[in-house]
């Protein structure tokens, strides 16, 4: 239960941070330049700063300015805005001082080869310099056509580039007097663009991925996503990190030309931005302010300390009835637009699954569709096996205006008996119960018997990617107690048995990656066990084992460290880095399991019972504090009573302090121990105000604790839920 339609590679204190909208709230921007001290900014003047590494973050905001990108060199530290205002500050302050670019459109990106010069780019075609640190700003964009520019990086203070929509780069190597159009084979907008000392890289939209050295060629990437790729960073062109889509980050090091290097995270949300210093690493999603991190140059990430994330089924409104197998289809070429086939009615969805509408007439007959493909060389071309008594295959080429019967044989009453091959799409296979394997070359308008193998009633077909000679068959019969897996090398002529389940009857779903055919998954009925092959099916072993039957499966499209797996039931389970580890995503299913589809990594959604349901990942970060500015110079050290006194979970701190300098404000349990920072570093002289919500703390006495300029001061709180 697979349906991996890839056509286009083919041809504050408690931040509760959950998946909504698309760039809503949340972080757009990241830079250190150190690995130590790291400023973050997003949307409604959301800005996160540590001064540690990352180990802990103050949170700050300034007015409802949404924020672009930021810089840092030396000790300065810039923030570009919507408004066209840059503003700056410095790693001892958070205050910002605004300068006005001499535009009032949107300012994308920013970027500094030393504390005097930098340049900006952002929408029609903005290109400016700065020789003074920012205080004013010049044009500097002869050549430029008037095309919204989102990237600018320089090498030096003489070569940089920018790049945009439509294809857009230019490069200059005369510090910006002029730019000269850098010919890249794509029209899709260009999202991020990074000079090393010994090359380059662009990326984008739809997986747009190009390389060139410093005296080389373009060379256009094999990315096989459909998913934006939205963010660059590394050392040098052999040590590229690009993130993106919901939450992959990829590499090319060690020769992987193809990135095919997955950098394992835990993030489940698309990913905008992210900057490596000194084999730290850095990323943000628009989505959340969890900062997700990494210390060993990308081998593994983190979530801030004290983040829990929570996994909720959502059913989704507008389509309903019976199924078995898998009837869930993305489009091709809109990526908010999926299809599912429910009893004898094709749904379409054009918002990712929240909701749904009938399209086209009702199939002839059947109420209990086993597979669903809507072609992805022509959406007016659709293909559905239905039970029937006997079973049929049904195909429309006018959008499911009228269906022809295509074939007409008992099939599996559990499986699904329809498969297209991944790698031409105009090839579909065929299984019925009691043996023969059948070949359709035209679309699935004929259907020409190429084996006489004695199945039994096979439950999936698999075809592997980059490959059609090779096909997988699980076979089974309910109550069997014998569940067959068989493999073929010549395009299902001949197969040989590569597995048996004894202890269970049937194989109801597998599933492949595209970047890495040598591994498969599959699940098993009545079973708990999820199995792995890391050498092209020959061999399997138990990968893990659930507290349930195993049904719907999918690795996501972007990343094969996520893998996906469901039930017959209410039960579904979950793993991020590749089957080490796995967790119950259970809450909130009911019925029973179907088809499982993972387009990208934060984007799942399966058929479960009669309803369609979307996966909602919720975080919880303990890494971070609302931090307000909110007066002049007080004139003496005060921290007030927080108020309300007693609270539940949240209540507010006041603290002044009248000469700038370090300082901490801490939270301490009845124990003496640690149980929260919610700031410190350096503060300009001011009067603060400081949220602190304790959802996670248990009911009792605190304490808290400021201290600055040698001088400290601990009041009392009470927590009460």
């Amino acid at each position: 239960m697979k349906k991996l339609f890839y056509l286009l590679s083919l041809i504050g204190a408690f931040l509760v941070l959950g998946r909504t909208s698309l760039f809503a709230d949340g972080l757009n921007s990241i830079y250190t330049s150190d690995g130590v001290y790291i400023v973050a900014a997003g949307d409604n003047g959301n800005i996160l700063r540590s001064q540690n590494g990352g180990d802990s973050w103050n949170k700050s905001t300034a007015g409802s300015t949404n924020f672009k990108s930021v810089y840092i060199f030396g000790t300065d530290v810039w923030i570009t805005s919507g408004n066209g205002v840059v503003y700056k500050s410095s790693t001892s302050s958070t205050s910002l001082t605004p300068y006005p670019s001499g535009v009032s459109t949107s300012v994308n990106s920013i970027y500094f080869v030393n504390g005097n010069v930098g340049y900006l780019c952002g929408d029609n075609g903005v290109i400016m310099t700065t020789a003074n640190g920012g205080a004013t700003w010049t044009p500097s964009n002869s050549g430029i056509a008037n095309v919204r520019l989102n990237a600018i990086s320089f090498k030096d203070a003489m070569n940089g580039i920018v790049a945009g929509d439509n294809g857009t780069v230019y490069v200059t190597d005369n510090g910006g007097t002029s730019w000269t159009p850098a010919a890249l084979s794509t029209t899709r907008n260009l999202l991020d663009a990074k000079y090393f000392s010994d090359g380059i890289a662009v990326c984008g939209e739809w997986g747009t991925l190009f390389t060139k050295t410093t005296s080389g060629s373009w060379t256009q990437i094999g990315t096989r996503i459909r998913s934006d790729i939205r963010s660059i960073s590394g050392s040098s062109i052999t040590d590229v990190h690009v993130c993106g889509g919901g939450g992959f980050i990829r590499n090319n090091n060690n020769s992987s030309v193809d990135f095919l290097n997955f950098e394992k995270n835990p993030m489940l949300a698309n990913l905008v931005d992210i900057v490596y210093a000194g084999g730290k690493g850095f990323a943000v999603s628009s989505l959340n302010n969890a900062v997700i991190r990494t210390t060993n140059s990308g081998m593994s990430w983190t979530m801030p300390s004290g983040t829990s994330v929570s996994y909720t089924w959502e059913a989704k409104p507008g389509a309903s009835g019976s199924f078995l197998g898998n009837n869930i289809c993305l489009h091709p070429t809109d990526r908010n637009v999926v299809f599912q086939a429910f009893g004898n009615q094709v749904y379409r969805s054009g918002n990712k699954g929240e909701t749904w509408t009938p399209i086209g007439t009702q199939t002839p007959s059947g109420n209990t569709p086993h597979s669903f493909y809507v072609s992805p060389l022509d959406t007016n071309i659709w293909l559905i096996a239905t039970e029937s008594g006997p079973d049929k295959v049904y195909r429309t080429t006018n959008y499911g205006q009228s269906w022809t019967e295509v074939i007409s044989q008992n099939f599996t009453s559990y499986g699904q008996p329809l498969e297209m091959d991944q790698n031409n799409p105009h090839v579909f296979y065929f299984a019925p119960d009691n043996g023969g394997f059948y070949k359709s070359s035209d679309d699935g308008a004929t259907f020409h018997l190429i084996s006489n193998y004695n199945f039994r009633s096979p439950c999936d077909i698999l075809v592997m990617w980059d490959n059609s000679d090779v096909i997988f068959l699980a076979d089974g019969i309910t109550g069997s107690g014998q569940a067959t897996l068989f493999k073929s090398t010549d395009m299902g002529l001949n197969w040989t048995l590569v597995r048996t389940n004894a202890s269970s009857s049937e194989i109801p779903s597998m599933c492949n990656s595209i970047f890495d055919k040598s591994t498969f998954f599959t699940t098993e009925w009545p079973g708990s066990n999820i199995y792995k092959t890391t050498n092209f099916g020959d061999n399997w072993f138990v990968d893990h084992t659930t507290t349930f039957s195993g049904w719907g499966s999918d690795i996501a499209h972007e990343d094969p460290s996520v893998i996906i797996t469901g039930s017959w039931s209410n039960k579904a389970t979950m793993t991020l880095d590749g089957g080490d580890t796995w967790v119950d995503i259970s809450s909130g299913l009911s019925g029973h399991g179907g088809g499982i589809l993972s387009p990208e990594r934060g984007y799942i959604i399966a058929q479960q019972g009669s309803s369609f349901y979307k996966l909602k990942i919720t975080y919880t970060v303990i890494t971070s504090v609302g931090e307000n500015v909110i007066s002049s110079v007080p004139k003496e050290f005060n921290l007030s009573q927080n108020y309300p006194n007693p609270f539940n979970p949240s209540t507010k701190i006041n603290f002044d302090l009248p000469k700038s300098g370090s300082m901490t404000l801490k939270v301490y349990n009845q124990l003496g121990k640690e149980v929260s920072t919610l700031a410190s570093g350096y503060r300009n002289a001011g009067s603060y105000e400081i949220t602190f919500d304790a959802s996670s703390l248990s009911s009792g006495i605190y304490f808290y604790k400021l201290e600055a300029n040698g001088i400290s001061v601990t009041k009392k709180m009470l927590l009460v839920k």
